[in-house]
């Protein structure tokens, strides 16, 4: 493994040190072949863009180099980290790979995990940005002022008060949800206006 200072900046960790336990599994996915790397890496981007990972098919791509369930786990995390990082970046596949045999990862194996973060950048950005800032979307909005002239506990009120109830689109379930609830005329004038009277 190569030495370097801990001062060192890598792009794919966004122009910081790489964490230590990333650095760490480097040396675990080391043990793997450079075919069974580009393998693992498809199942790490599929996860990624929302598919589900084939443990099967993990389980027997890592037996060889020896794997314990820990191995595995950390390896994926590490696979995950690397791979969503880059992107989130926009670090150049050339990059990522130098930045890999920097930290030690050996030439074969960063060609493999660079080939398929190449061919999958594009995705991944796009489903990232899909998911980065996912609103409540306002589907409606129903209302009505309330004015107490008197109440059981004081003679007078005179007191009017508006309820509102939104109808909200939750953006993970897609659900329509109502949320209610009631406010002063001072309250709802701060709403409506965003200042007091």
């Amino acid at each position: 493994m190569q030495l370097f200072s801990s001062l060192q900046r890598f792009r794919f960790c966004g122009d910081l040190d790489c964490p230590d336990w990333v650095l760490a599994e480097i040396s675990t996915l080391s043990k793997l072949t450079s075919v069974k790397m580009k393998l693992l890496c498809v199942q790490v981007v599929k996860k990624l863009l929302g598919s589900e990972i084939d443990y099967d098919k993990v389980s027997s791509l890592t037996a060889a180099a020896k794997f314990e369930t820990g191995d595995v786990k950390a390896s994926l995390a590490a696979l995950t980290f690397i791979l969503s990082s880059a992107a989130k970046f926009n670090v150049e596949d050339r990059t990522l790979s130098s930045e890999l045999q920097q930290l030690g990862l050996p030439k074969e194996h960063a060609a493999s995990l660079c080939k398929t973060y190449a061919d999958k950048s594009d995705e991944l950005q796009d489903e990232f940005r899909r998911q980065s800032l996912r609103l409540s979307h306002l589907e409606a909005v129903d209302w009505r002022v309330d004015y107490v002239l008197s109440s059981s506990q004081l003679m007078e009120v005179k007191e009017p008060s508006v309820q509102l109830r939104l109808k909200i689109r939750n953006p993970d379930s897609h659900q329509v949800e109502p949320v209610a609830f009631k406010m002063t005329a001072d309250k709802f004038r701060v709403f409506l206006n965003g200042r007091c009277s």
